[in-house]
């Protein structure tokens, strides 16, 4: 186990008890000696836990202390850097700068190890040679799912034929090079697949969907024989 799965381990057995518990019994549980369990408790205590007691006496942590999201193993750190370096590489602006925000605010209240570890890391992400997606487009399709809205959209199929639907987009597929809106189309009263650089212009409608985009989503799984995640 590492050091950083071990404090986290230490906190939620702390968490677990209402009345003080022994170095000893800590120990024991999380299966290293006494010494090591002093330091991983005088460790949490100076990244704000507060954690009474003391050696020989028990230890108890105090309620209302939140565990921020700082404890992670050098796999999940990896998939952390290696995903937004996909995400600000290939996605739209707004979502790639938000990928580089959100990877430099786990930075900031990562111990010092772990931080060199996820700054330093090795895993890069060959560049794309397709153009990025029209931030504009994207920006207004993710928030009308995220609100569960229809939207109207002007549509360029493979053909070059135009026309304007009425969709009800309950998911945005990111593939290699081409990011795909999945939605209800009220033209044709079925799931249809929009390819987003192929979206001409969007346009947010006053409207929510009439059912829950939870369950449109399993009906399009169902539909096209995708398992439950």
């Amino acid at each position: 186990m590492s050091r950083s799965a071990r404090l986290l381990s230490l906190l939620e057995s702390l968490r677990r008890r209402r009345y003080s518990v022994t170095g000893k019994v800590l120990a024991e549980e999380l299966g290293i000696s006494l010494r090591s369990l002093y330091r991983d408790i005088a460790t949490l205590q100076t990244q704000g836990a507060r954690i009474d007691g003391a050696a020989g006496v028990g230890f108890r942590l105090r309620p209302g202390f939140l565990m921020p999201p700082l404890m992670f193993s050098n796999e999940e750190i990896e998939a952390l850097v290696l995903g937004s370096r996909w995400v600000a590489d290939r996605a739209d602006a707004p979502l790639a700068t938000a990928a580089s925000g959100a990877l430099a605010k786990i930075a900031s209240v990562l111990p010092e190890n772990l931080r060199e570890d996820l700054e330093g890391s090795g895993l890069v992400v060959g560049p794309s040679r397709e153009p990025k997606p029209d931030g504009a487009i994207s920006t207004a399709v993710r928030k009308a799912m995220r609100e569960e809205f229809k939207v109207r959209v002007d549509y360029l199929d493979a053909q070059n034929r135009k026309s304007q639907r009425t969709i009800w987009p309950i998911a945005l597929g990111f593939f290699e090079s081409i990011q795909v809106v999945v939605a209800w189309c009220e033209l044709r009263q079925s799931f249809r697949h929009f390819r987003l650089d192929r979206i001409g212009n969007v346009q947010p409608l006053p409207t929510r969907y009439p059912k829950k985009r939870r369950i449109l989503l399993g009906q399009w799984r169902a539909s096209e024989g995708i398992p439950e995640s």
